[in-house]
């Protein structure tokens, strides 16, 4: 995975990436400010003592709360984005290292439509579901990595499955990924690191694409898949 990370990274300086990266960032930003906005003006409605300063800690709470929420739904909320635009990142990435591939299978909006709405509310409800734990080990240091771990395993399954579903049909693509799960959740894990840096985060889903188009090549050739 470190060499598909390196050459996504790489390619991100070119013409043709640069625009969808500003398509993306964009787009994401507006959803990422949205989200913030929503989760915050549904905290600030609730009043829980009615008290003063103690609705004003409550306030500043809550919007710690805020901030670890919307950092926790930052991925689905990028890869949300980013499904709309994996046709384009898939393109550049095989037009510049893989010239030689036939057309990719049609996808109809609606399956690309619900791929990513899909990815985007099972990232919601495991996360949600985790949140009591992740506030929990936060305490004793080790919360972050509770993230990593969950997340990588759930960015690491959907982009391989957005990625590998354009060539390959969705039981031979589930096959060649239970086949290599630990590989592709280690590199998850790599995403969903790059996805809480500030900045790096915002071409995160990007970068996971690309690198995901590397690694699904790599695979099915290991594998003899054609």
């Amino acid at each position: 995975m470190f060499g598909s990370y390196a050459k996504a990274i790489t390619q991100l300086g070119e013409p043709r990436m640069r625009g969808i990266v500003l398509r993306g960032l964009a787009a994401t930003l507006i959803l990422y400010v949205l989200l913030y906005a929503l989760v915050a003006w549904g905290l600030g409605q609730v009043h829980l003592f009615g008290i003063h300063w103690l609705d004003s800690l409550a306030d500043i709470l809550g919007g710690v709360t805020v901030f670890i929420l919307t950092l926790l739904l930052f991925p689905a909320v990028a890869s949300t984005v980013l499904s709309f635009l994996l046709e384009s990142v898939a393109r550049a990435v095989e037009a510049r290292h893989y010239p030689g591939l036939p057309e990719p299978r049609r996808q109809s909006l609606a399956e690309i439509g619900w791929g990513a709405l899909r990815f985007a509310l099972v990232t919601l409800v495991v996360n949600l579901i985790a949140l009591p734990f992740y506030l929990l080990l936060l305490l004793f240091g080790v919360g972050i990595g509770l993230y990593y771990i969950v997340n990588g395993y759930l960015l690491a399954r959907e982009y391989f499955e957005l990625v590998a579903w354009r060539r390959l049909d969705p039981a031979r693509a589930d096959a060649l990924r239970r086949a290599h799960g630990g590989r592709l959740w280690l590199g998850g894990i790599g995403l969903a690191v790059l996805s809480t840096l500030p900045f790096v985060n915002l071409v995160a889903p990007l970068i996971g694409t690309a690198a995901m188009v590397h690694e699904f090549e790599a695979l099915r050739r290991r594998d003899n898949i054609v």
